[in-house]
């Protein structure tokens, strides 16, 4: 009886020993216990960012803006990840300090809390560069929208590399030898990859001359011409009208001469009326009069001195009287100058009907000459 209570106390004095110690010498219980508080406010990172998004649009509120405004949606929606890693933060934090870490793995709980907070902090940062791009937006007048998005892009990009490096240096990681060589590593790119700095700088020539933006219909000759849907680093994407996306490099783009049609002020109309030679004078001044005043107050036609507007006997061509219609339509639309051009048409064929006169057909006149015919010549006379 003696020896099973002593064997007994043994198995209970080696359970103790495990629990007090059998988690990397640390008590079970302990464990436990920091793994709750992690749960608890893992649990509770939704109610954290709840609190501090309605803290933020109250704030909002107070310095003037209505609530709900798009820019604090914005900045809320973009906070809210960060804010939630954060709050997850703070549970591995008081778990850790619950335990009590000691010796290497106290070093190792600060550099992973450290670590936590670092990504909470460079998440946000990179979040925020939304809103804040819809901010700069506004300055459509210095920075054009393509800017914009490059410019954001290029913050995005300093900021993970800042990030990473950050992170590196908790570790322990120097990130000057890192640096060192990807320096050699960049000249040894650079060597290779001259077209593709010269496409970047290429684009940077558009955006900055602001040849054309986002949207614009364009004509490059020989190359492409439709609406360019993207400014890239290294190409522009142009939308065919046929629906087929080309992607130009931009330094063939910068080089070339480039027609940007979304930025006419007014469409042009170039016609010849051409009419048939048999048109009496009178019928031709009744025509012209006609056209000219269709033109003057039809209120879709630009107006001298904003723009040319002439109708006018022009020449006498090969098979007709020839009318020179030259005018441009207040909109740049093309469906709407295509339905002016429609109108115009048949004001035109009207008033030539008007008239009495008659469009000429292209012809030619033939002319056969006679054969001179056979005439008798006369006898010689006799001696």
């Amino acid at each position: 009886m003696t020896s099973l209570m002593k064997q007994l106390n043994d198995f209970w004095a080696l359970s103790r020993d495990v629990w007090n110690t059998g988690v990397l010498g640390y008590s079970i219980g302990d464990a436990l216990i920091a793994i709750g508080i992690f749960l608890v406010f893992y649990a509770l990172r939704g109610v954290f960012r709840k609190v501090i998004t309605r803290a933020i649009t109250r704030w909002f509120h107070k310095k003037g803006q209505k609530k709900g405004t798009d820019f604090d949606q914005v900045l809320i929606h973009a906070l809210a990840g960060p804010l939630q890693l954060l709050f997850v933060t703070f549970g591995v934090f008081f778990a850790f300090q619950y335990i009590g870490l000691k010796d290497d793995l106290s070093v190792l709980g600060d550099r992973v809390v450290r670590t936590l907070v670092a990504i909470a902090i460079f998440w946000a940062i990179y979040d925020i560069t939304i809103p804040v791009s819809n901010l700069l937006k506004r300055l459509d007048r210095v920075l054009t929208h393509d800017m914009i998005d490059w410019l954001i892009k290029g913050v995005r990009w300093v900021v993970l590399i800042v990030g990473a490096a950050t992170i590196l240096q908790l570790w322990g990681i120097q990130v000057g030898p890192i640096l060192a060589g990807l320096g050699l590593f960049g000249v040894a790119v650079a060597l290779g990859a001259q077209e593709l700095f010269r496409n970047l700088i290429g684009g940077l020539c558009i955006l900055f001359e602001k040849q054309f933006l986002k949207g614009d219909w364009i004509l490059v000759e020989g190359v492409a011409e439709g609406t360019v849907e993207h400014i890239g680093f290294r190409s522009t994407r142009i939308r065919r009208f046929d629906d087929a996306p080309v992607s130009v490099p931009n330094m063939k783009l910068s080089d070339a001469a480039v027609t940007n049609f979304s930025r006419m002020t007014a469409r042009r109309i170039s016609w010849k009326i051409a009419l048939e030679y048999r048109t009496s004078v009178e019928q031709l001044k009744q025509i012209r009069d006609q056209i000219e005043h269709y033109l003057k107050t039809s209120g879709v036609f630009v107006q001298p001195p904003s723009a040319s507007l002439f109708v006018r006997i022009d020449s006498f061509g090969d098979s007709s009287i020839d009318i020179m219609l030259y005018t441009f339509t207040t909109t740049t639309n093309w469906g709407e100058w295509l339905e002016h051009k429609e109108q115009l048409a048949y004001r035109i064929k009207d008033i030539v009907a008007d008239a009495g006169a008659n469009f000429a057909f292209p012809s030619q006149s033939v002319y056969i000459e006679q054969p001179v015919q056979d005439v008798p010549q006369p006898l010689p006379a006799r001696a």
